[in-house]
């Protein structure tokens, strides 16, 4: 089979939904989408967007491969412990498709790099484990009026929520956490079922495409997902009249 083939096979159920179709497909295929965290979210995201043919995935994560990844993170293999987890995904997902372009950031990105990176992404997915970086994502998104896309797991539970990129009539994501939450429950001291952080990282790669393909998709709102109930729900977020984030860089709503 000639690489086109392969590429037309590959795309082809993209193109067979009417929601998307070539045009959609292409736009799917020119797309740039920054991934902040490679743990067992990033890694679904990864590999979902790879197989669809995304154009680009700018790979971010500063952290190394430890034994106790394995179980969710499914990039990774026993071989890979100890190296660079940007190194590895980068591996695995271009065995995938070789067509899509791979660019490795193994740092913690801040500040201007940051600022950087988001502007070069159609779509910005955070994945990550703590507050810290979540906030300075989110505030760069708002900075640079891009779509962030942000999911966590826990023991059984999941959530997701997409923001932006209208962020004078809708809430950023520090209109729904505040610094005082930096010390709730993280993954690594409370367990997490291994296939919970795969289900909101798929979630979230189907997010992506959707915002890229064209299709409505729905911001300002928290999706909860709940496995021992196997339930879905939904809550709104409300925009914050004195948000850090979205408030404090004078995006106020329109009267």
């Amino acid at each position: 089979m000639s690489d086109s083939n392969q590429e037309i096979g590959r795309s082809a159920r993209h193109i067979a939904l009417s929601q998307v179709g070539e045009q959609g497909q292409a736009k799917i295929e020119s797309a740039t989408v920054l991934i902040i965290g490679l743990g067992g979210i990033g890694c679904a995201s990864a590999s979902y967007l790879t197989s669809s043919g995304i154009g680009q995935l700018l790979l971010c994560d500063f952290d190394t491969v430890d034994a106790t990844n394995l179980g969710r993170q499914t990039l990774y293999g026993p071989d890979d412990i100890g190296k660079l987890k940007v190194d590895r995904a980068a591996s695995r997902l271009a065995a995938m498709n070789p067509d899509v372009r791979l660019t490795e950031i193994p740092e913690r990105l801040s500040d201007d790099a940051l600022q950087e990176a988001v502007r070069q992404a159609d779509v910005v997915l955070d994945g990550c484990d703590n507050f810290a970086t979540r906030f300075q994502v989110s505030d760069a998104c708002v900075t640079g009026k891009r779509r962030l896309v942000s999911g966590s797991a826990i023991r059984f539970e999941g959530q997701l929520a997409v923001f932006g990129p209208d962020y004078a009539n809708s809430p950023c994501y520090r209109c729904l956490y505040k610094e005082s939450d930096e010390s709730l429950d993280n993954c690594a001291g409370n367990g997490v079922l291994a296939p919970v952080p795969g289900v909101i990282g798929t979630m979230m790669a189907v997010e992506a495409l959707k915002i890229i393909a064209g299709l409505p998709v729905e911001s300002g709102s928290l999706s909860l997902y709940d496995a021992i109930a196997s339930e879905w729900g939904k809550v709104g977020i409300s925009k914050r009249k004195n948000c850090p984030g979205c408030s404090a860089k004078g995006l106020l709503p329109d009267p």
